[in-house]
């Protein structure tokens, strides 16, 4: 199954687009950090990730607060070009 959950801010908004057939469509980039324990250990973990969001979803994102926590669902899949993974949303609420 290709599922992600994931609690992050959003830190940078690209332009509102729209897809050939009239959808809606947002790419933003995800910032997440967090401390987990691996293995026993603490460990401090940050990153950044592409997503982007269509429809509703992509609505919802371009009206959007940056900097404040988000809670989002969705799945990985690969990116337009073929180079690197974009997380696609399919649900967006505060957290």
């Amino acid at each position: 199954m290709n599922q992600l959950q994931l609690t992050a801010q959003i830190s940078q908004v690209y332009p509102l687009r729209y897809t050939p057939a009239g959808l809606p469509a947002m790419d933003v980039l995800l910032a997440h950090s967090s401390q987990v324990t691996d293995a026993g250990t603490p460990r401090q973990i940050s990153l950044s990730l592409r997503a982007v969001a269509f429809g509703t979803n992509a609505e919802a994102l371009a009206k959007a607060s940056l900097d404040v926590e988000w809670g989002f669902i969705g799945f990985l899949g690969m990116s337009r070009n073929g180079k690197g993974v974009v997380f696609h949303i399919q649900d967006i609420h505060r957290t």
